[in-house]
């Protein structure tokens, strides 16, 4: 199950990010979707207007899925995202919670912005 919905988020962040395809995306979302990102609206509208969002303000960016982990029902993802190219771009966290079949219904995210410059040279990623 973890390696199915670890697919399914990578799958997502692909249509519904980078392809900014609703319609793929949708596909991958559950029956009820819990948003907790402030900006986003609950449920399959809300997910279709924040990607007809990024189509119309950005439609160059680009999300780079970096690691992702799975635990049961959930999977964290650690992305690079970049909404416009040349941008130092933004380190995101995202969390997802999975239906029994394989379905999004719970999303929550954190993003730092990458600084110019930093106090290591470790990374962000």
């Amino acid at each position: 199950m973890s390696e199915r919905n670890k697919q399914t988020v990578r799958d997502f962040c692909e249509a519904g990010l980078n392809q900014k395809d609703f319609h793929a995306a949708a596909q991958l979302i559950g029956d009820r979707y819990v948003q907790h990102n402030p900006r986003i609206a609950d449920g399959i509208a809300g997910f279709e207007a924040f990607v007809a969002t990024l189509r119309r303000d950005f439609p160059d960016l680009r999300a780079e899925v970096k690691q992702l982990f799975a635990d049961g029902d959930h999977v964290i993802a650690h992305v690079y995202g970049v909404r416009v190219p040349g941008q130092p771009g933004t380190a995101i966290v995202d969390i997802f919670r999975l239906d029994e079949d394989g379905r999004i219904v719970e999303h929550w995210d954190v993003m730092q912005p990458i600084p110019d410059t930093a106090a290591n040279s470790n990374g962000m990623f």
